[in-house]
């Protein structure tokens, strides 16, 4: 999906919807800037990959996608698994200034089990309630039990914003293998002080419950040239709670 005109600004999503993960957020980006969001390997529009379906072969297409159309130096933002593949894009020497919201890939050994165990029952539920999510999102209880553990305050929240993600975790051929890759492959690697491409921007909702605020901490102590940035009142999706501050913070540290 490509929107807007200006400098292109690359957008990455997590587990969930594909580029449909940013709609709360798009016109504004697409105000000031050429948005262009991808749908990963096996979520949205795009095929699944053939062969193994790490963080690394899931950065490798997106490193792909930026030297086939010439985006080289691009500005890249990505939320929650998207998040953690712009920092190892970063770490890589690729693109240009970073933003990485809630990323995943810095939970200790314990914190990575209970991700594990919490979050594939709640993939495991929406699958089974797939063909009643637009009913069940539709109402303030539905979402406050569906959607507790992604957002600080999911009563308040429309339909219109979740529905696609929620649908895109229930219906994604990759979500598996993608949260296979999050939990039994390797942890986030750093990259050290002075090596990364442009300026590193990591924003964290201080009540997320996916990626607990206190793993802000390593990630910071991995990436040392990261400014960290806390959003109020927020959990796992920026583009959810706080959308105003999330296009804000994209917006003033990216160019």
């Amino acid at each position: 999906m490509r929107r807007g005109s200006g400098n292109p600004l690359l957008l990455v999503h997590g587990l969930g919807a594909g580029w449909r993960s940013w709609s709360p957020i798009l016109d504004g980006l697409a105000e000031h800037r050429e948005v262009i969001a991808v749908d990963l390997p096996g979520f949205g529009a795009t095929p699944p990959l053939t062969g193994e379906v790490s963080i690394a072969t899931l950065t490798d297409s997106v490193a792909d996608f930026i030297r086939d159309q010439g985006l080289d130096g691009v500005s890249t933002v990505g939320q929650s698994m998207g998040g953690r593949m712009v920092l190892e894009l970063a770490r890589r020497g690729i693109g240009g200034d970073t933003v990485a919201l809630d990323p995943g890939g810095f939970w200790s050994d314990r914190e990575l089990v209970v991700f594990g165990a919490t979050l594939r029952p709640s993939i495991a539920l929406v699958r089974a309630l797939r063909g009643t999510l637009p009913v069940l999102l539709g109402s303030s209880v539905g979402r406050t039990l569906l959607l507790a553990q992604l957002s600080a305050r999911p009563w308040a929240l429309s339909r219109e914003t979740v529905l696609p993600d929620v649908r895109g975790l229930a219906e994604s051929p990759a979500t598996r293998a993608a949260m296979d890759a999050l939990t039994k492959g390797p942890k986030q690697q750093g990259a050290p002080a002075g090596t990364a491409p442009g300026r590193i921007t990591i924003g964290w909702g201080r009540r997320d419950l996916v990626t607990v605020p206190r793993q802000a901490a390593r990630a910071a102590e991995l990436f040392p040239d990261a400014v960290l940035h806390w959003f109020d009142r927020c959990g796992h999706f920026p583009q959810w709670d706080a959308p105003d501050d999330a296009t804000r913070l994209i917006l003033d540290n990216t160019t």
